[in-house]
């Protein structure tokens, strides 16, 4: 999924929306953020796609927690 170009995209889209409203959120005194992602079985592409985001909000210095709903269903 990863190799898919449209995913780059999405991803570098998804990150620059973050690095615009993260900042805010904060200025705003929230505390949190809830983001979901859903795919069809909600075990494979949106569990990478929630885990690659976590990655990137970290990276960004803030602290992420990342749930997977239907991961064991």
């Amino acid at each position: 999924m990863f190799s898919q170009e449209v995913t780059g995209q999405f991803m570098e889209h998804v990150d620059n929306l973050l690095k615009l409203i993260l900042p805010a959120y904060v200025q705003e005194g929230r505390s949190y953020l809830t983001i979901a992602i859903g795919c069809t079985g909600g075990r494979h592409r949106s569990v990478a796609i929630a885990e690659a985001l976590g990655k990137s909000i970290a990276a960004h210095g803030y602290r992420p927690r990342v749930s997977h709903r239907d991961i064991n269903a």
